[in-house]
């Protein structure tokens, strides 16, 4: 396979937000795709994402294309395929995350309250880092309980745990 690097820049990865492994699978799919002027049709952008696995409302996919494709020619160069590939993948991370906070949340909540105490987070905290002092541990509380009420709902663990 010709090198990446050739297609995308590494500053335009990260810009992005994709590894350079993602890139290669990306540039494999698109390949197999493109017409001989190196570029795939709008249209047929939503299933080639479908066939990758992603999952895609056509809305929303209208609204990225419309604003990833810069000159309005209707089709995708491999910089805008990356560009929009990016956009879910990346929601997909995001959604992986929370989903997996939300399981360590209830596992937490064990009363099933809908929120943890700031000493259970703070025995969470120890877990994590023990060398963490007892005055670290109330700037943290401190910091992430914004109403003061001495819990965490979830909102507030997620942001405390995605930063």
């Amino acid at each position: 396979m010709a090198d990446v690097e050739e297609f995308l820049t590494k500053e335009e990865m990260e810009a992005i937000g994709l590894e350079l492994e993602q890139v290669k699978v990306l540039k494999g799919c698109f390949d197999g795709f493109a017409d001989e002027d190196g570029a795939i049709p709008a249209d047929n952008v939503g299933g080639i994402l479908s066939m990758m696995g992603m999952k895609v409302k056509p809305s929303a996919l209208k609204e990225i294309i419309e604003d990833i494709d810069e000159d309005g020619s209707g089709l995708l160069e491999f910089g805008e395929f990356c560009q929009l590939a990016a956009k879910f993948l990346v929601e997909e991370d995001d959604e992986a995350l929370k989903k997996e906070l939300k399981e360590a949340f209830r596992i937490y909540d064990k009363d099933q309250l809908g929120y943890i105490s700031t000493e259970t987070l703070k025995e969470i905290l120890r877990e994590i880092d023990n060398k963490l002092t007892e005055a670290d541990l109330d700037g943290i509380i401190e910091e992430v309980d914004e109403d003061g009420s001495g819990t965490l709902d979830f909102d507030e663990f997620m942001e405390m745990m995605s930063g």
